[in-house]
């Protein structure tokens, strides 16, 4: 695969165009109309893009059943960086939908090299942040839970090195731990709809993440006994591998229908009362039943050197327990989008885009739409100096980093539990 669509890279630029032609992924826009509350990481254009949202965005307005998964791979502290996703999956659990978080120790072991001790040290520190920040739901860490791990099993029947090869540009170097590590993100997408049923399922990532989704909806697919297929005139219920006696409860449970070799065609019912009822079926005849997931992509906060914001690169991230030395020597090194000279500043003004300091604000210390706007007023006009600017976001993250982590130590004996 190519390299800017590597999942573990800290240091790539992803062409945004590109991966939404090529992949199929759709822009945000459209489908936030859909929703009764359009949240700030959409409205502020953080999130880009998405694969089937509107099933979520439906179950949201119709106060229906979905779960919300994602997965932290605890290969250090968690940082600013990780905070995006964090506040998206607690949003979709405030929004009704039920949340998982699997700290993803095989992944972190496997790739990183992580210990184990270390992965349980710092996956301990996501979830403390986790619930800190309003979640509630199913956290695991993967190798300690077995029916993830049955799962993981029967979806690696459904994927061969090829497409692995394929996907993520493994070749004869791979470790078998490191392949082995996709199928497990594989099961934790899917894990919700194992533990809780099947549902709509979101799972918010960053665009590089991409190729586990893909991967993850094609196992979903084949591991499904039947399609249900829109024919025009009629609904073609079709077997993949489903036993003859599921073809034939399929039959059953819609009288007027006709069955045929592999198929069973109806009309007269809504496409989704027929797949609903499918699904049913399938379940009771050993099946999983499982929706293809669904995604959203958020761009990536820029590092403060720029950049992408990562545990490799120090300088450019801000920790979750930063000390406030090392905070306001970073924040005030920050890169900026300030011009060369005082006098060209306040003359042609500053260009926030580029400015790391002002992308801080729109992703995170700014939860006041009119606020942004005035800061990105005064920086363009020239009103607002770069080191004023620092100054003013220094202030905002020593409170909300203060704010947290009193969170934090308060909900720790909940992280303890996991």
């Amino acid at each position: 695969m190519p390299s800017e669509m590597n999942p573990w890279s800290s240091s790539q630029t992803i062409d945004v165009d590109r991966l939404f032609a090529e992949f199929g992924i759709e822009p945000i826009g459209e489908v936030t109309q859909r929703l009764p509350e359009v949240p700030s990481f959409m409205r502020r254009g953080i999130v880009v893009g998405h694969r089937d949202y509107h099933l979520i965005a439906d179950a949201i307005r119709n106060r229906t059943p979905f779960h919300v998964l994602t997965g932290f791979m605890p290969s250090g502290l968690p940082h600013l960086g990780h905070l995006m996703v964090m506040k998206e999956v607690v949003w979709h659990v405030q929004q009704g939908g039920n949340g998982y978080v699997a700290i993803a120790d095989r992944e972190a072991h496997a790739v990183r090299g992580i210990s184990w001790e270390k992965c349980r040290e710092y996956g301990k520190e996501y979830l403390k942040a986790l619930y800190a920040l309003g979640f509630k739901g199913t956290t695991y860490y993967q190798s300690k839970n077995e029916r993830l791990k049955d799962l993981a099993f029967e979806a690696s029947t459904k994927v061969n090195f090829s497409e692995m090869a394929a996907i993520y540009g493994f070749g004869p170097e791979t470790s078998l731990s490191h392949a082995m590590s996709v199928v497990t993100q594989v099961a934790d997408i899917l894990y919700p709809q194992l533990d809780a049923g099947p549902a709509p399922t979101i799972v918010p990532v960053g665009l590089d993440q991409d190729p586990h989704i893909r991967l993850t909806r094609d196992v979903a697919y084949k591991l499904r006994m039947f399609t249900v297929e829109d024919r025009g005139d009629h609904i073609s219920v079709r077997s993949k591998n489903a036993p003859d006696e599921a073809l034939e409860a399929v039959h059953r449970a819609f009288p007027g229908s006709k069955k045929y070799g592999g198929h069973v065609d109806l009309v007269g019912l809504p496409m989704s009362q027929v797949e609903d009822a499918v699904r049913k079926i399938e379940i009771a005849h050993g099946g999983f039943g499982f929706y293809l997931p669904s995604s959203t992509y958020h761009i990536f906060m820029p590092g403060l050197q720029g950049g992408k914001m990562s545990s490799s690169v120090p300088e450019s991230l801000i920790g979750y327990y930063e000390s406030d030395k090392s905070l306001k020597k970073k924040v005030m090194a920050a890169l900026t989008g300030g011009r060369m000279t005082l006098e060209e500043q306040k003359r042609l003004g500053g260009e926030p885009d580029a400015c790391s300091v002002y992308l801080l604000n729109l992703f995170h210390m700014l939860e006041d739409d009119i606020e942004l706007a005035d800061l990105r007023r005064r920086c363009e006009s020239g009103e607002l100096t770069c080191g004023q600017c620092k100054k003013e976001t220094l202030e905002r993250v020593q409170a909300f980093l203060a704010e947290l982590r009193d969170k934090m130590d308060s909900v720790e004996h909940l992280a303890e539990e996991v």
